[in-house]
């Protein structure tokens, strides 16, 4: 909440798997979401989704993806960054995520940014 998610996301990333670690997941998660610090939440989402198939994860997951593409569009996040959303989103078996990535793409093509 402090707007210091970088460093909490290397926090979590030094710990040892344990059900601390997943708890610091999950307030990573969900605090950086509500500060707006979406791509910090969509890389926890994303760990959470993984770990636990519960779709609530898939939910956070997807809005902080389209949190961080709207940052991007914004100017307010590199357009860098739209690369690892693209990657993020790919780890999910969630069939709506081929929509969200073609949308994704189509922007990326128009506005000359480079994805794979």
């Amino acid at each position: 909440m402090n707007r210091k998610a970088r460093l909490a996301w290397e926090l979590y990333l030094k710990m040892e798997t344990s059900d601390e670690s997943f708890s610091l997941l999950q307030l990573i998660a969900n605090d950086c979401y509500k500060m707006g610090q979406f791509y910090y939440a969509a890389k926890a989402f994303d760990v959470l989704e993984r770990l636990d198939p519960n779709p609530e994860y898939w939910e956070g997951k997807r809005g902080a993806c389209v949190g961080v593409f709207q940052q991007i569009i914004a100017g307010h996040e590199p357009r860098e960054t739209l690369r690892d959303i693209l990657q993020i989103l790919r780890n999910t078996g969630n069939p709506q995520v081929e929509y969200i990535i073609r949308v994704m793409k189509k922007w990326a093509k128009d506005n000359r940014v480079p994805v794979s």
